[in-house]
C-alpha cells in the first residue's frame, strides 16, 4: 500500500510505501479490552477511614435485672450509646455502629486495598495499537467516530486521500506555522468546530476541576526526533511516534482517529509495535 507526501503547500512530493501497520485487521474488541486496562491503571486507590462509624461507645444487653440491661423494652439486639438515664435502669438510647442506624458504619465502604491494576499481554496492546492506526484510514469508522465533525473532514479526505503524510513536521517552530499548515490543507472549519465545542459537564466534575468538556480533536504523529513541546493548538495533540499510545490512538476506546503523519514518522513506525 502506498501513499503520496505533501509539503506544507500542499503539493505531492513523493510517494512512500506504508508499514503493514496500516493492513491490520481491526479488532475493536482488543482495542476496548487495552482501554480499558489503560485507564483502571490510572485509577487512584481509595477508601474510608478502617474505624469509621465504630468508635461509639455503644453495646447491649438482654440479661435480666442487670444495669443497663435492654430486656422487656421491646427494641431491638443492637449497640446502643446512652444519651440520658436515671435510676441505673431506664435509659434514653440511640443505636450506633450498625449500618442501618444513625452515625453508623457503612455495609460495604470502597477498600483502599482493592487492586484496580488489570493486566493486559504484550502482544495484545501491539495489536490494539496496530488496529487502531489501521482503523484510521478507515472512512466508515472515522465517520462513526465523529458523526458531527465528519462532514468537514470529508472534503479533506476526498481531495488528499488516507493517510495524510506532510513532510518535516518536525521543523515547525511555532503554533502560528502549524495552524497555518493545517488550514493550507482544508482544516479550518475543523479546528473552529472543535474550539466552539465546549460544553459544561454534568454531575459532580465540574466542582473538581473538570467543570468543561472539549472535543479530542485530531492527532498529529511525528518523529522521535521532535522536542518542541511549546506547540499547543486547541482540537490538536501533538505527539510523537514512539510514545503513541491506546488513548491517543483511539480515546475512548473508539477507533477511527483522524491523525496526521509526519513522512519520518511513518519511516519509523515500521520498526515500532511489531
Amino acid at each position: 500500500m502506498n501513499a503520496n507526501v505533501y509539503d506544507w503547500e500542499c503539493k505531492v512530493i513523493r510517494t512512500i510505501e506504508l508499514p503493514e501497520h496500516f493492513q491490520e485487521e481491526v479488532r475493536v474488541d482488543i482495542i476496548r479490552k487495552v482501554t480499558y486496562s489503560y485507564w483502571s491503571n490510572r485509577r487512584q486507590p481509595y477508601g474510608s477511614y478502617k474505624f469509621a462509624g465504630m468508635e461509639a461507645s455503644a453495646w447491649t444487653s438482654k440479661r435480666r435485672r442487670t444495669y443497663r440491661t435492654s430486656y422487656g423494652f421491646g427494641i431491638s439486639r443492637v449497640p446502643r450509646s446512652i444519651f440520658s438515664g436515671h435510676w441505673g435502669y431506664y435509659f434514653l438510647w440511640y443505636a450506633r455502629i450498625v449500618p442501618n442506624a444513625v452515625k453508623g458504619r457503612r455495609a460495604h465502604p470502597p477498600k483502599p486495598e482493592k487492586i484496580w491494576r488489570v493486566k493486559v499481554n504484550k502482544k495484545e496492546k501491539k495489536k490494539a495499537i496496530r488496529s487502531a492506526i489501521a482503523a484510521s484510514i478507515k472512512e466508515e469508522m472515522i465517520k462513526n467516530r465523529y458523526p458531527k465533525l465528519f462532514k468537514y473532514i470529508k472534503p479533506v479526505i476526498d481531495k488528499y486521500k488516507l493517510p495524510l503524510i506532510i513532510s518535516d513536521l518536525e521543523k515547525v517552530k511555532k503554533t502560528r506555522e502549524l495552524k497555518d499548515i493545517l488550514y493550507s490543507f482544508g482544516l479550518k472549519e475543523t479546528l473552529e468546530y472543535i474550539k466552539e465545542f465546549r460544553r459544561n459537564r454534568a454531575g459532580s466534575g465540574k466542582r473538581r476541576g473538570r467543570r468543561l468538556e472539549r472535543h479530542r480533536g485530531i492527532l498529529v504523529v511525528v518523529s522521535s526526533d521532535f522536542n518542541n513541546y511549546k506547540l499547543k493548538l486547541e482540537g490538536v495533540e501533538v505527539e510523537k511516534v514512539d510514545r503513541l499510545d491506546i488513548d491517543k490512538l483511539a480515546p475512548g476506546g473508539e477507533p477511527g482517529r483522524f491523525i496526521i503523519w509526519s513522512d519520518k514518522a511513518i519511516e519509523e513506525l515500521n520498526n515500532l509495535y511489531i
